[in-house]
């Protein structure tokens, strides 16, 4: 599933590095949809509007980052306190961002190398783990008939792929705020591909490690403290409070990343007269920074992590996001086709045949991904403990029902 996901990611990147650039401005897919399509004037820039203002794109990392703090503190999670630890990170970032850019760029930049370290502290347990250096008897066999107990259909395998291509989500970042970037065409075509490439290693030798560090069982119903269960298997209880704290750490990197993208997708939505007040979204007053933009964002997030059922927040989040994202990226990666092989405007660069492929593949497992939630998983598949199977798929396409109407 992971070598699927980073197939998929890598023909994403490609469709990514097209879009870039053809069109080498901040706004990402806002940008390209209004390339492709143009009339009715603000229609689809409406619809996208609704899927960048209205989801809660940094609440499911906000909640991983509470619960591994709860981890390094030893404390159990309450609900309560869950909550206020992600609202706690996610104002953090806010703030930061809005107040002082320069500083939280620098933490931004610092936190994505220190994640590559965290990884490489999960990979380099992998070798102990083979090895047997493990505290726990009998001492896993994953290795053994791995696909004993798994599921093959196409809910289940929808929902594994949104977890895998949300590890992978960061490829696109950069698109949001390519005016920002110096030399930009340059930059994402080295820098892409190379940052795909190293994180797929690191992400199936880090597998590999928790395989051989944790049963199956223990990797099952640790829900999203796997990293913590392989560190306590292998290193003990105190080493595992110390790694939590680490991988939290990581995870407020991702938050400060990509509620800085969204704080500029609001910006610009503003700057286009898009949304209500748009003065007032796309000012960069006071302190030279999108605070109004990042604080409707950490709005949206703070009302989804307090409103939520607890053991489907992350989840629900998650599926909720990936969902219209998959209908953006089958739209623009078929747009790509079909400005290239039937409309060919004069505004419209040459594009490779691979990078076509590369367009037609994204596409096709994109329209896998917004068709395959309204198939019925079978007994034991079910995405949620409370909420129906279908509630991301509906939540999606409501959300691009409020653009329509709007």
């Amino acid at each position: 599933m992971w070598i699927t996901g980073a197939v998929i990611s890598a023909a994403g990147l490609q469709v990514y590095i097209t879009w870039g650039t053809a069109l080498p401005r901040n706004g990402g897919e806002k940008n390209y949809l209004e390339y492709l399509f143009r009339k009715p004037k603000y229609l689809i820039t409406s619809m996208y509007a609704s899927n960048g203002v209205l989801l809660a794109w940094t609440a499911g990392n906000s909640l991983v980052f509470g619960e591994y703090i709860h981890k390094t503190l030893g404390v159990e999670p309450t609900r309560r306190g869950l909550s206020f630890v992600s609202v706690s990170c996610i104002t953090f970032a806010m703030l930061l961002h809005g107040t002082a850019l320069k500083w939280g760029l620098r933490l931004q930049n610092f936190l994505g190398m220190f994640k590559l370290v965290v990884l490489f502290i999960v990979v380099g347990t992998g070798p102990l783990s083979l090895r047997g250096h493990v505290r726990v008897e009998p001492p896993p066999r994953n290795f053994e008939h791995v696909f004993e107990g798994t599921k093959l259909d196409a809910s289940s395998l929808c929902m594994c792929l949104y977890n895998v291509l949300w590890s992978y989500v960061g490829f696109s970042n950069v698109n949001y705020a390519l005016s920002e970037v110096k030399n930009p065409k340059r930059t994402i075509r080295i820098a892409g591909p190379l940052a795909i490439g190293i994180v797929t290693v690191l992400y199936l030798l880090a597998n590999i490690a928790y395989l051989a560090g944790a049963s199956k069982e223990e990797i099952t119903g640790s829900g999203r403290l796997v990293a913590a269960l392989l560190f306590r298997n292998v290193y003990g209880p105190q080493a595992e409070r110390v790694l939590s704290a680490f991988v939290a750490l990581s995870a407020l990197g991702n938050i400060l990343a990509v509620i800085f993208s969204q704080g500029r997708v609001i910006q610009e939505l503003g700057r286009e007269g898009i949304l209500p007040f748009s003065k007032f979204w796309a000012s960069n007053r006071p302190f030279n920074a999108p605070l109004a933009g990042l604080s409707l964002h950490w709005l949206v997030c703070v009302v989804m992590i307090l409103t939520l059922p607890p053991g489907d927040a992350y989840n629900f989040v998650i599926n909720t996001i990936s969902y219209p994202l998959s209908v953006i990226n089958a739209l623009i990666s078929i747009g790509i086709i079909y400005l290239s092989r039937l409309s060919r405007p004069s505004s419209w660069p040459r594009v490779s045949l691979s990078a076509q492929v590369a367009a037609f593949a994204f596409g096709c497992a994109n329209v896998f991904l917004f068709v395959a939630p309204f198939v019925r998983p079978p007994p034991g598949g079910q995405p949620y403990e409370v909420l129906p199977y279908w509630t991301h798929a509906a939540g999606g396409w409501a959300v691009f029902g409020l653009g329509f109407v709007y």
